[in-house]
């Protein structure tokens, strides 16, 4: 760990409300991800992160294109939906998802910055010291982005978005531990039981949308790196995942193409659906994390989004990924992943956000492997209360591990793995303000149920140690967390 990196970015968090300020007035943000918007522009109203339930088919007439005291406020990617609807990439969210956000209008651009960043300290397998994956540290994950958008003629838009993490800082050595985590190598070994770093450009992104109708966008998309039309939207970026400072287990089942070295996507929306498609890199970022890897162009997906409510956010996609891994050039995998985000708020720091992910990986193994994950944010007011379930299919391969029999045993053994995390988070105060970055303290446990073929005590293949995990894992973690405000409506 090095310090300096978390001064830096609670420093640039601090600075960045200062950016909302625009000559008298101050536009810190909004949520209201429902057709309210009609109701909510009468002089004097103040809507204070309220977020009102409707239907979601009419929410992009009255909000998208908003104009409030000249700031336009929309989706990335369509003047005719809710800016709430927002994912990572191209994905949807739930319209009445809540949003921790400053913005700032320059000219014709309408600016957007948030970011989270934690100080934590975790240990993982703890109750077993002599154990494998037992492992204690002090770290902290983090991120930072920030879009601009503007309206092109009567019918276009045009967005940039910039992601940053300094992740390579304060995860040095491969990454943090993290029990049961797969996936990308670190000096020629498998990450096993660590969740690597992201990139330091972990998302640079243009893309263009044109408006036919309301009732439909064409949307083109290049990213390098970028995020291809696969999967729900990001952990990072889910409300459901935000209290939560670990990647879930099943991210390679998931969403670890969300940052991609090339990548070009165009979409489709026809009312509350849109239909989209992606030609990108197959491989994953290499370890160098600094750099950027380059383009391939070998890989495709397709993903189908339907948000039939303002509280829900359905897709389903499949991929084909060339050689994503380093190690395993000749692998193929074939991905299938489907989602259901639901959020719905009901006041100022209270709502609710769940995800129900489910992905599976075909071509590394003999057989499919599949993943699901279940997570909920409960927020009231300063104390939030969450959890997350997985099931995730790991085999000896991806485990390093080695399983004696007789010589014409199966060396492709299939774990079934279990973990529920549950955890509580308090905010404490917004720094420098009112529109300061809020700042949060937490802590949570996680749980593994495992098969006895991995409670065992046996050797590690290619790490020399003797070790298997023990009965019913545990790990937990405390940290502080800083993240972007609430977006309130202010005054108009």
């Amino acid at each position: 760990m090095k310090l300096p990196a978390y001064v830096l970015l609670a420093a640039g968090l601090a600075a960045t409300p200062a950016l909302a300020q625009h000559q008298n007035h101050q536009m810190p943000g909004m949520t209201m991800p429902s057709d309210t918007a009609h109701r909510a522009t009468g002089k004097g109203h103040k809507m204070n992160g309220m977020a009102m339930p409707g239907d979601s088919s009419h929410a992009s007439h009255h909000m998208a294109g908003m104009d409030m005291g000249g700031m336009n406020m929309s989706h990335a990617y369509s003047r005719n939906l809710p800016m709430n609807r927002n994912g990572s990439g191209t994905a949807w969210q739930p319209d009445q998802t809540p949003m921790y956000m400053w913005m700032q209008h320059k000219g014709p651009w309408m600016l957007m910055y948030h970011g989270s960043a934690f100080g934590r300290y975790t240990s993982q397998n703890f109750n077993h010291r002599d154990a494998r994956g037992y492992r204690s540290a002090v770290d902290g994950p983090n991120w930072f982005m920030t879009m601009a958008q503007r309206q092109v003629g009567q019918r276009g838009l045009l967005n940039f978005s910039l992601m940053m993490s300094l992740d390579p800082l304060t995860e040095t050595r491969g990454g943090y531990p993290l029990l049961f985590q797969t996936g990308e190598s670190y000096k020629g070994q498998p990450l096993i039981d660590k969740q690597h770093p992201h990139d330091l450009f972990s998302g640079l992104s243009v893309a263009y949308t044109y408006a036919f109708s309301k009732d439909i966008d064409l949307t083109a998309y290049l990213g390098y790196p970028g995020e291809p039309t696969i999967g729900p939207t990001a952990f990072m970026h889910r409300i459901s995942a935000m209290p939560n400072p670990d990647a879930p287990l099943s991210h390679h089942w998931t969403d670890a193409t969300h940052i991609t070295y090339g990548v070009a996507s165009l979409g489709l929306r026809y009312k509350q659906f849109k239909l989209e498609g992606s030609n990108f890199t197959g491989r994953e970022p290499d370890q160098y994390r600094y750099d950027f890897d380059r383009p391939r162009a070998d890989s495709w997906a397709a993903r189908l989004n339907w948000n039939p409510t303002s509280e829900l956010a359905l897709q389903v996609s499949h991929a084909f990924i060339k050689s994503p891994e380093d190690l395993h050039p000749d692998e193929n995998v074939h991905r299938t992943t489907a989602s259901v985000l639901h959020s719905r708020t009901w006041g100022d720091h209270q709502f609710i956000a769940s995800s129900l992910v489910w992905g599976m990986n075909e071509g590394h193994g003999a057989h499919p492997e599949h993943a699901v994950l279940a997570e909920t944010n409960l927020t009231l007011g300063r104390p939030t209360f969450y959890g997350r379930y997985e099931w995730v299919q790991k085999d000896t391969e991806e485990l390093s591990y080695y399983v004696p029999g007789p010589a014409d045993a199966p060396l492709d053994m299939v774990f079934n793995v279990h973990a529920l995390t549950l955890g509580s988070s308090y905010r404490l105060t917004n720094l420098g303000g009112a529109r300061g970055p809020e700042l949060s303290v937490g802590g949570q446990i996680t749980g593994y149920v495992i098969p006895s073929t991995l409670q065992n005590d046996q050797r590690g293949r290619g790490f020399g140690q003797q070790l298997g995990y023990g009965k019913l894992p545990l790990s937990a973690s405390v940290y502080v967390r800083l993240t972007a405000p609430w977006m309130q409506m202010g005054r108009m």
